[in-house]
């Protein structure tokens, strides 16, 4: 067996041709092409229509504004996990390796909110009504306002106002576009499309309760917090849980135990909300909406995968480790796992993954994650790699694979 000192020294494969390795470009991901899509779709029908009248102007930036907000929706997002993970294995690698970036549906988001927003922005220019104008030009700067606050910059350093700006300043978005649209004497289609957005909008906070938890705390880094209040969630979802519930919204990978109600999260230290959560355990948090697919469910697109956890990325791991239901074998990076997230857990993982990587960075310092995720695949003979780590790492695993010709796939931090 390769020992941990080799698997760092292994040598790489050599990158793909440059035109094949362009494609797989940090820029050019799914997420990317998505959202260029849905532009390039609006600027073709605006070429077709040449000079839109008000009406269509208004139907466009509808369609768009409907289509971010119903691909946020928790079924939606399910249901297209759903549709893509039903490929079996013996379809082409190249196809499951395309199906399994179905994460990346964010970019439809993006897409929308930007060509929904410019449509709007025309629509306003050209009104002549004064109390249209009065909505339109309020809603128009509005929307600059939420997607201003969106872009990574901003949403990375200040991402409590940026949620805060996305939920109210969304709702109140809502509320200006059914006044523009009622002041615009409306048709049917335009209604019945407002009404379905804005259900999906209320559905996740018609779910809101708040539940028992059960807090463990085996170190001072890191929480397990154990819920069974009447669910079960699949292996591979998320819960957003929160203390106040118009804040701040944080969402955590489930961790059921097969066979047994109920399910836990695992929650690290890595901010100013999980510390005050370690430090000041609670007995009751808040809930709401569906447990939502998470990347690590386009596992059952391969034969054999490998996971790269770092740290407390065990927790999104784990649940599809217990299950078992697709071959896999785990690289765990972490500091004095035993100590940090304590004997029963680390026994847990190594009763189901007796062949796993556990490597201390205590003791043995920071490895090269790409080498150490290449031997695995290589030696298990897996068909894709799933990384959880922090963004960095997981773009050097990701796109140090993926330039290889290796099917990689990592959290991208588009919400």
């Amino acid at each position: 067996m390769t020992t941990s000192l080799e698997r760092q020294s292994v040598e790489l494969p050599p990158r793909t041709p440059a035109p094949r390795r362009l494609l797989k470009h940090p820029r050019l991901m799914h997420y990317n092409r998505l959202a260029a899509l849905v532009l390039t779709a609006n600027l073709v029908f605006l070429y077709l229509s040449w000079t839109p009248s008000a009406r269509t102007m208004g139907q466009a930036a509808l369609a768009d504004l409907a289509l971010a907000i119903l691909v946020r929706q928790q079924y939606v997002i399910n249901l297209l996990f759903k549709l893509a993970t039903r490929a079996p294995t013996s379809w082409p690698l190249k196809i499951r390796w395309t199906l399994g970036k179905v994460y990346h549906f964010g970019g439809l988001h993006v897409g929308g909110a930007l060509a929904g927003a410019s449509w709007f922005l025309a629509l306003t220019v050209t009104t002549t009504d004064a109390q249209l104008r009065a909505v339109g030009w309020t809603l128009t700067a509005l929307l600059a306002l939420i997607i201003a606050t969106a872009l990574p910059p901003f949403r990375s350093r200040h991402h409590d106002h940026f949620e805060k700006i996305h939920r109210f300043g969304g709702w109140t978005a809502l509320a200006l576009f059914w006044t523009h649209t009622l002041l615009a004497a409306p048709g049917p289609v335009e209604v019945a499309v407002l009404s379905v957005v804005t259900f999906s909008v209320a559905l996740p906070w018609l779910r809101l309760r708040k539940v028992d938890v059960r807090v463990e705390r085996p170190s001072p880094h890191v929480v397990l917090a154990r819920f069974d209040h009447g669910e079960t969630p699949f292996a591979g979802s998320s819960t957003a849980i929160s203390r106040s519930p118009l804040k701040e919204w944080h969402s955590f990978a489930n961790v059921p135990a097969p066979g047994e109600p109920g399910f836990r999260l695992t929650i690290s230290r890595a901010g100013d909300w999980t510390g005050a959560f370690i430090d000041d355990l609670p007995d009751r948090i808040w809930v709401k909406g569906i447990t939502t697919a998470g990347v690590a469910n386009i596992e059952t697109l391969f034969t054999k995968v490998v996971y790269v956890a770092t740290g407390s990325g065990i927790g999104p791991c784990l649940p599809h480790l217990l299950a078992a239901e697709v071959p896999s074998r785990l690289v765990w990076a972490t500091r004095d796992p035993r100590t940090t997230y304590g004997d029963a857990l680390v026994d847990e993982i190594l009763a189901v993954q007796p062949h796993a990587l556990i490597w201390d960075t205590s003791r043995d310092g920071k490895p090269d994650m790409v080498r150490l995720a290449y031997a695995a695949y290589r030696d298990f003979g897996a068909e894709a790699v799933i990384c959880i780590s922090n963004k960095k790492l997981t773009w050097q695993v990701v796109h140090g694979l993926e330039q290889r010709g290796i099917p990689a796939y990592g959290a991208i931090w588009d919400s």
